[in-house]
This record gives structure tokens, sequence and C-alpha cells, in this order.
């Protein structure tokens, strides 16, 4: 049996020229199925030529039909009315869409109304129930029988309906044939020791083809989000701190710090201590004597620790547990080359020994800000924070007093989380105590503001995971690498 595909190429063989619409009722088949038939006859190459035409036709609303089986509203009416006559009232109960056939039926002066009694009576003995009669020539697509200005008076009376059709001229191509074969796409070695290649016909390259995409690397959301945070960094005139080195000694850790070397943070359960190389040996040795002094017997107005520091303790090697570390050397460069202000920023990873769990990992990301300027307040660091965190999209902030070794006053930051419907904790803030900066080499009225958050937190905020092991670690699924969206804090 001929496939539908053989048999529109016998129709456009005998025809020349036919139509995708007069192929429909010639083979007996739908049009749209005609339609992809030419268009897999296409594939083949220049089998036939395709052009697109529009046609105009008419069809049957649901109540256009319903006339053509039933009879129009006018003809129902009167052969409802009985030869003795009836109530008008009665009449107009008995049939559907009774308004409109009493009036066209009194038009056509098929029936009459005597209004002193109400009754309705037949005018004419017999009907030519033409509105049926031209309902039924849409249905055999004999509409050019219905004179044009009926045609609009059925589309007022919503019988009919003018469509637009999209159809297809079809005639013969360059290499029309009555049989289909797939051209070939590869010359194989095969066809060029048999000789094949003589009789084959080639698919013509398509140099406008795009190709297959090359697969590519994906940003991971993390990336993304440190990207925005940097961009903001920027805008407000920090410069980024290089925080390549991950091995830190206890001394730039903690001690530079103003950390007492019995604080718990610097106990193995909280901290990962290298066991190869052990220890750091190369310090800036006075200011090494300066951070010991400042720790055992204290100064410039402080009283210190009042314990017997130990080298030993702080030349332990450590994953840094924090990126303050790289400030502190920062500072201390700043102090040594000739002080002026600065403002310093860094995103990098920390190192922790924590409990693992959905919002805790052994390493993360620090985000951290800091300015050393002359006389600095905690008004200051309000008011930049405040710039901050609008950069973010975040404009209520709360402030709760809090306690770190080397910031007094120190202040744990809020944002009021709109999805949450809650306060949580963004970042920590605080200005550097005069025991860290002044063994440095600072001037007595420099001071220094900073702040700090993680990276996942907000990343976990912006792209809805619950879970940070979703996020990072053996978990991840790469397909929500691939498939995550863009970042835009402010959004």
């Amino acid at each position: 049996m001929a496939s539908l595909s053989e048999l529109i190429l016998e129709k456009v063989n005998e025809r020349s020229c036919v139509d995708t619409l007069t192929l429909s009722t010639l083979l007996n088949e739908d049009h749209q199925k005609v339609i992809g038939a030419v268009k897999s006859i296409q594939i083949f190459g220049d089998i036939i030529k395709v052009e697109q035409i529009s046609t105009k036709l008419w069809e049957l609303t649901e109540e256009g039909k319903e006339v053509s089986l039933n009879g129009s509203h006018e003809a129902l009416i009167f052969n409802n009315v009985p030869l003795e006559g009836i109530k008008q009232s009665d009449l107009m109960s008995s049939v559907p869409n009774a308004k409109v056939g009493f009036s066209k039926a009194m038009s056509k002066g098929w029936i009459t109304l005597d209004k002193s009694n109400g009754m309705v009576t037949r005018k004419v003995n017999e009907i030519n129930d033409e509105v049926q009669e031209h309902l039924k020539c849409i249905v055999t697509k004999e509409d050019h029988k219905i004179p044009a200005n009926l045609k609009q008076d059925y589309k007022k009376r919503k019988l009919l309906q003018e469509i637009t059709v999209k159809s297809f001229n079809i005639s013969k191509g360059t290499q029309f044939s009555l049989t289909l074969s797939k051209p070939e796409t590869d010359l194989t070695p095969d066809m060029i020791a048999s000789g094949a290649w003589k009789t084959k016909s080639f698919k013509p390259y398509n140099f406008n083809a795009l190709g297959v995409p090359p697969s590519c690397g994906y940003l991971h959301p993390l990336l993304k989000v440190r990207t925005e945070f940097r961009k903001i960094f920027l805008e407000m005139g920090f410069t980024e701190m290089p925080t390549n080195n991950y091995v830190e000694s206890s001394f730039w850790n903690f001690d530079t710090l103003f950390q007492p070397q019995q604080h718990p943070a610097r106990d193995a359960h909280d901290t990962f201590f290298l066991l190869e190389p052990k220890k750091s040996e190369k310090f800036p040795l006075d200011y090494l004597e300066r951070v010991k002094s400042m720790h055992s017997k204290g100064g410039y107005g402080s009283q210190g620790y009042g314990y017997n520091w130990n080298i030993e303790e702080a030349q332990k090697n450590l994953l840094r547990t924090h990126t303050t570390a790289v400030s502190a050397r920062m500072l201390y460069n700043l102090a040594k080359e000739g002080f002026k202000p600065m403002k310093y920023f860094s995103i990098d990873r920390v190192f922790r020994n924590e409990t693992l769990d959905a919002t805790h990992l052994a390493e993360f990301h620090q985000v951290e800000g800091l300015i050393a300027d002359y006389d600095l307040t905690l008004g200051d660091l309000i008011g930049v924070l405040y710039e901050f965190f609008k950069k973010l999209g975040i404009t209520k902030l709360n402030f709760k007093p809090a306690y770190n070794p080397y910031t007094e006053p120190s202040m744990e930051i809020f944002c009021y989380h709109e999805g949450l419907q809650k306060w949580i904790e963004v970042g920590n803030s605080g200005m550097f105590r005069p025991e860290m900066l002044l063994p440095m080499g600072l001037p007595e009225k420099v001071n220094v503001i900073a702040w700090g958050l993680s990276l996942e937190r907000p990343t976990m905020i912006k792209y809805g995971y619950n879970n940070i092991r979703d996020l990072v670690g053996p978990k991840v699924d790469l397909q929500m690498v691939q498939d995550n969206g863009l970042c835009r804090l402010d959004k």
C-alpha cells in the first residue's frame, strides 16, 4: 500500500500543480496530516516546490450547525403555528431562539399577529427554508451557491464565520520523482571502493548551520555571588588583598590579633593544625617582640593578658581560620611603608574544625572589608555597613553588641529577611583594638573599622538552598551548576 507521501507525489504528477486543501479532499485525509507529509518530502531534496498561500473559507458556527440539521429559527416558529393559530406567549415558550425566529418569520410574511387577542396564525400554507438550504451548502463545500450579501447576513446572525486557512501549492521540483530515496550524508570508503557513489545522491553541505555547540564550563553559584560581592567592594573604592596563602602561622592568625594563647579557638577541636611543616621560623623579630610584650605585660594604656607568652605556640602552622590574618599582614605592611588611609577587602576560603550539618562546613568562604583612617568612629562603621548592605538589596539592619578578641566595640549584624519574615544574623563587625594596631607601628589616631560575613549564607538565601551540602561537597548535582540563573544581589 502506497504511503501518503507517495500518493501526494502521484497527484502532483497527474496535475503538475495542486494545493494541499485539494489534496486533503482527494485523498480523504486531514489537512494538517497532508501538510506534515509535504514537509517530510522536502527533506529528500528538491523533489517538490512548495508555495504558501492563504485562503478565506466559510464555516458554520455551533448555532449554524444546529440550523443546518433542524431548520432555521423562523422555520421552527412557522412549523409550530397550528392551522387554528396559537397564543403568542405559548409560541414563544415552545421554540428556542423564538425572539429572532418570530421577527424573521413576521418580516418574511409567513405569520401574522392579531394584537387584540395575541393570536398568531399562518399567512401562507407552506414555506421554503432557504437559510437551512444555504447552510447545507457550506457543509457540502458549495458555498459559491450562496449570494455574498446573504453570507454577510448569516455572519451577523452568527450562523457563519469566515476563517483564513493557510495551505500550500505543490508543484514539481528539479529532482521530482515518484519514489523517495533519502540522500546520503557521508561519503564512505565502501562507496569509493565499489563505485556506488556514482549513482548516489548526496545531501548538500549547509555551511550556515551552527553545528553542535561545544561543551563549556559553568560558573558555580558561589562564584556568581562572589563576583557580585567583588563588584560592590570595587564600586566603593576598596582594594583587594592577596589571599593565596591558606597555611598561616598561629602568630599571624591569632597572636597579631591580640587573641590570647589560652583561647578555646586555638584548640585542636576548633582549628586544623599541620603536622608537616609543623612550625614557622621566619617572623619580623621587632614586631614579634612588641606582640609578645602586649600579650604578657600590656602597653599603650592596656594591661594585656598578664601571662607568659610562648614563642612555640605562635610558631604552630595551621589552616587559617579567618582571612583577618591577611588583614593583619596588610596593616603591618601599611605601617611599615608609611601609613596612608586605605580600604581593603578579601573573599576567600577559611577552615575550621566544625561538625558538619545543614548549615556548617569545615571549609567555607569569608567576605571581609576594612577601612583604616584617622579618627574613625562606630558611627562611621554603621554608616558604611548601611551603604554596603544597601548595595546587596538589604535595607533593614539591626546591630547587637558582641565580643571579639580583636575588636572593641563589636557588633553582630542582623537583617530582616522578607521571605522568612524574621531577623537573621548575616555578619560580624567592630573596630580593631589598639592592642592590635599600635604594636604594628600605626599612628595612635588611626582607627580601623571592619566587618565580615560568609559567602555561603547569602548564596543559599539567593538560590533557595536549605542544606549547604547541596551547594558544596560530593553531593552537589552538577546539573544544578549548569541550570542556576544569573546573580543580582540587589533584586
